[in-house]
């Protein structure tokens, strides 16, 4: 008997489909300097950029994690394509990078047309968020290879900074203020844990509404990944902030480091924000100790801006005027390289 590859589990035909329906999302994300259309072996965008006496390429990759299984679970799949543009161009943001394209990469045991679709569809809307070009991707169709019904998915993001305002933490100077930036829920770190706690342990149902919540708990948990790229770069390309730390996975115990110099530390008022009500019920369910929120998730905070002193009142009104909550956390030390947090 005759075999062919559908028989083997890698239906061309669908993946085709779902391509042909990619190609009107990826339009739409469209900037200048993209080269070209979808189809071609590889994405083209011009290496050129006016204004620019000297570019430096930064880029990045991540995935979206366990975050995932929520998506699984709901059959909600148009926001964590969200979550990974959103997650890299924050990234690059943190070294002072305007976003150029990005690149996504889609597996799954078998290929499901609207599911594929949905997810490319919130990757599409990511980079109308963050200001980048889709350029291009992959989706892999691997039979045997994941569980029924679920899919890995990475991003790869390329941006451009000029030299002389690129951010690696040497402005800053002991007295620096930090300017926390309001999260969107846990974002896309922490999902393993929290998943282990409400939901394996406290047994909560994702379409129920805990006490202190303005949505279901599906809800929360699938809020995308905020971006931080259109109301931040301008302060940066007008040299008004010192540094940025991205507050990812590790929390801001282990992330704010990572933008300062070695003979500078920061302390933390812990009372300056009221944390948000899924930490709190994640921290009660588990019985999770506050070291351990804080080098999990981003606790309310998603960034983290280094600015001296006279550029607060302006960097905070021009932030609150594109719709950020702006936080004075805390100040930069000189001392040990570590975070101190007070008031927990």
């Amino acid at each position: 008997m005759s075999i062919t590859y559908k028989d083997s589990g890698v239906n061309i035909d669908a993946a085709n489909a779902a391509k042909a329906r990619m190609k009107a999302l990826v339009e739409r994300t469209r900037i200048p300097g993209v080269i070209g259309g979808i189809g071609a072996f590889g994405g083209l965008f011009e290496g050129a950029f006016p204004g620019m006496t000297d570019p430096v390429l930064v880029a990045s990759a991540d995935g979206v994690g366990t975050k995932l299984k929520i998506a699984f679970m709901t059959g909600r799949h148009d926001t964590v394509g969200v979550d990974i543009v959103c997650h890299c161009a924050n990234d690059i943001l943190a070294q002072g990078a305007r976003p150029l394209f990005f690149l996504d990469y889609l597996a799954c045991g078998r290929l499901d047309e609207e599911t594929v679709v949905s997810v490319v569809s919130g990757v599409a809307e990511g980079c109308v968020r963050a200001g980048c070009a889709l350029l291009g991707g992959e989706t892999a169709e691997m039979p045997d290879f994941y569980a029924v019904g679920e899919y890995d998915l990475a991003g790869f993001i390329v941006g451009v900074v000029e030299h002389s305002r690129m951010l690696d933490g040497s402005a800053v100077q002991p007295g620096d203020v930090l300017l926390g930036l309001a999260s969107d829920g846990l974002h896309t770190n922490g999902y393993s844990l929290a998943r282990r706690v409400l939901l394996d342990e406290a047994g909560l149902p994702l379409e129920s509404t805990p006490e202190g919540f303005e949505c279901s708990l599906a809800d929360e948990l699938l809020r995308p990944h905020r971006c931080y790229t259109k109301p931040v770069l301008p302060l940066v390309q007008e040299k008004r902030i010192h540094a940025i730390a991205h507050i990812t996975g590790g929390g801001l115990i282990e992330n704010l480091p990572r933008s300062l110099p070695e003979d500078c530390g920061a302390v933390i008022d812990r009372t300056a924000w009221n944390v948000p009500p899924v930490f709190r019920l994640i921290q009660q369910k588990g019985d999770v100790p506050d070291g351990e929120m804080y080098r999990v998730f981003n606790m309310g905070i998603g960034m983290v801006l280094v600015v001296a002193p006279g550029e607060v009142d302006h960097v905070a009104s021009s932030l609150e005027a594109e719709g950020e909550r702006v936080i004075r956390i805390g100040l930069v030390e000189s001392g040990p390289h570590h975070v101190v947090i007070e008031g927990v």
